[in-house]
């Protein structure tokens, strides 16, 4: 019997408690922290090679981890003291242990292959955390869940830690799942090959439209993965099934983006211009329905003129008590469609801010953008 149907068999439910695991979870748990620990000793040396192991640099290490990789660092903590992942800073990590973990996790993480992170930057990396002191206690959590959270849910962020990058909702991937209309065939292949998944993905969107989920990280020319690609050994087939089951349940999200910028104040006011597109793939992806555009306006300003079809006029926000709110509705933005309001103000408006809405499809959390003049949209990590 693997270790994915001793899982499913032994635990059907997992303790709603955020810091007692059941023993599928602790399993998950303590699987990687006896590997580190044994990376940490020393262990049992690597199979001899004619091939010298690259020398680590603790400044490209530092530079590695702070550009990109921000998937290991929602888990391992930013400077890798630790948080849902294991310690790593003052570990005293060997280069060949520490490759063999990354290449072939045991626990929860998922493997990063050479394209990814090269071997010089897991040399790097490594010699980077042994060049910090050790860590006495480890951080905290990103995201923690509340008691009674759905069985689901506590798989994704207390146990496999899906939700510590994604979010409790796992808003990218279901944003993801809109660009595409994603099926579960779809999850799969996005999980378990993710590293060419993602890249086959990325190929299908237009570039001109400003992407609702995050696209290649790291330093210039690298343009690496921030997750990397998960064993069905570790993460069984039946659990991710749950997973996907109950993101289905919450609803999909049409990867709708928002953009507010500010053009050059004239005679007749301040003028600023929203965009709003869809930026799934064409004739492929989810259409919003019923799309409601709010803009929060200054309480001192005047709205002087407006262009874009669809505007309803100026309105108090009763629902967020948030003032006056400037209101657009478009019937319909289907993939790649996108939609240019403007709005002039009687002053300038520094923090202008807004939402973007859809009725249809309906969805249980997360049908709103969050619009900023300093950019907008959504992404997440």
């Amino acid at each position: 019997m693997d270790i994915g149907s001793s899982w499913w068999l032994r635990n059907r439910v997992v303790c709603p408690s955020l810091h007692r695991f059941p023993t599928a979870a602790l399993v998950f748990l303590i699987a990687p922290l006896v590997l580190l620990f044994q990376v940490a000793a020393g262990g049992v040396a690597a199979a001899q090679t004619n091939v010298a192991a690259p020398v680590g640099d603790p400044a490209g290490g530092k530079a590695v981890w702070a550009l990109g990789n921000t998937a290991c660092r929602n888990c391992h903590g930013p400077e890798g003291e630790g948080a849902f992942g294991p310690v790593l800073a003052g570990r005293k990590l060997s280069f060949e242990r520490f490759k063999d973990y990354v290449r072939n996790p045991a626990g929860r993480m998922p493997a990063y292959i050479e394209s990814e992170l090269t071997d010089q930057e897991i040399a790097d990396l490594a010699a980077y955390f042994n060049s910090l002191p050790p860590v006495q206690k480890p951080g905290s959590w990103r995201f923690e869940l509340t008691d009674g959270a759905p069985h689901a849910q506590q798989l994704s962020v207390t146990v496999i830690g899906c939700g510590q990058c994604h979010g409790p909702t796992l808003e990218t991937p279901r944003h993801g799942a809109g660009e595409v209309n994603g099926d579960w065939e779809w999850f799969k292949h996005m999980v378990y090959e993710h590293t060419t998944a993602q890249r086959e993905q990325w190929g299908q969107l237009d570039p001109a439209i400003t992407p609702a989920t995050p696209r290649p990280a790291g330093p210039p020319g690298r343009n690496r993965m921030r997750m990397g690609n998960y064993s069905p050994l570790r993460l069984p087939e039946p659990m991710l099934k749950e997973i996907w089951m109950w993101m289905t349940d919450l609803g999909p999200l049409v990867p709708l983006t928002g953009r507010i910028t500010a053009g050059a104040a004239g005679s007749a006011g301040f003028t600023y211009t929203v965009n709003v597109a869809n930026a799934g793939v064409k004739n492929t992806g989810l259409a919003a329905e019923d799309v409601t555009i709010t803009l929060e306006v200054p309480e001192n300003a005047q709205v002087l003129s407006v262009t874009g079809a669809g505007y309803e006029g100026v309105r108090h926000n009763g629902e967020s008590k948030k003032g006056p709110v400037a209101v657009w509705r478009v019937p319909r933005l289907a993939p790649t469609d996108q939609q240019t309001f403007t709005i002039t103000l009687s002053t300038v408006a520094k923090n202008l801010r807004g939402t973007v809405r859809w009725g249809k499809p309906a969805v249980k959390a997360d049908n709103e953008v969050t619009i900023a003049l300093t950019g907008g949209g959504r992404g997440g990590v």
